[in-house]
């Protein structure tokens, strides 16, 4: 019996195969058997430096930046890992620091590790 991979969102591997998805038992999230999303779509996601970025890459911010809804600043340095591509938006990326949970960042203040 094939194993299904961990769930790219919560990085679980509590998953099963539904139709032509995969599906994480714990949060829910759904993705595709076939394989990267954002590789099909044609969307190429760049840092500041043009450097193409992909799932799991990790950044590093390169400008103190404001978080909404916090009064903790990101510093310039901070290490942002295991970034997720939001699909069909190529200037924005979705992560986490140590500090803050649920960043969505703008490519142009990031750069690759």
């Amino acid at each position: 019996m094939p194993t299904s991979p961990a769930c790219p969102q919560c990085t679980l591997e509590n998953t099963y195969v539904d139709g032509g998805q995969y599906v994480c038992a714990d949060c829910g999230y759904e993705w595709p058997m076939a394989g990267d999303t954002s590789a099909e779509s044609g969307v190429v996601v760049r840092d500041s430096n043009g450097n193409a970025l992909a799932e799991g890459d990790t950044v590093v911010v390169i400008k103190d930046l404001k978080v909404k809804g916090s009064s903790i600043p990101l510093k310039q340095g901070t290490v942002i890992k295991n970034i997720r591509l939001v699909e069909d938006d190529a200037e924005h990326i979705e992560g986490n620091s140590d500090k803050i949970k649920g960043l969505v960042l703008k490519t142009c203040f990031l750069r690759k590790a």
